[in-house]
C-alpha cells in the first residue's frame, strides 16, 4: 500500500451536518476499498485565489490514507461527481 495526500474544498453554504456526512463518505469510501485513514484535518473556511463555481470561499479538508492506487482512482471517480465538492487533488507521497 502507498502513502497518499487527499486535500478537498467543500462549498461554504452547507451547514455543519451536511460538512460531516460528506467526509464521513469520503472517509467510509476509502476504508470500504481496503485503505486506511491515517489522519483527517479540517482546516476550515478559507478564502479561495479565484472564483470556482460562484464562490470565493470553501471549506478545506485534508486526508492522510494508506491505499493501493485502485482506491485513488475510486475516490477521484467520487470527488468528481459530488456536488459538494468545489475541487479536489490527490497527491502519492513518495516513500
Amino acid at each position: 500500500m502507498r502513502k497518499y495526500e487527499v486535500i478537498f474544498i467543500l462549498r461554504p453554504d452547507l451547514d455543519e451536518e451536511k460538512n460531516t456526512e460528506v467526509i464521513e463518505k469520503f472517509k467510509a469510501l476509502i476504508e470500504s476499498h481496503g485503505g486506511e485513514v491515517l489522519k483527517l484535518d479540517k482546516w476550515g473556511k478559507r478564502r479561495l485565489a479565484y472564483e470556482v463555481k460562484d464562490y470565493r470561499e470553501g471549506l478545506y479538508i485534508l486526508i492522510q490514507m494508506k491505499a493501493e492506487s485502485k482506491v485513488a482512482t475510486e475516490l477521484d471517480r467520487v470527488f468528481k461527481i459530488t456536488d459538494e465538492v468545489l475541487r479536489h487533488m490527490i497527491i502519492r507521497e513518495d516513500e
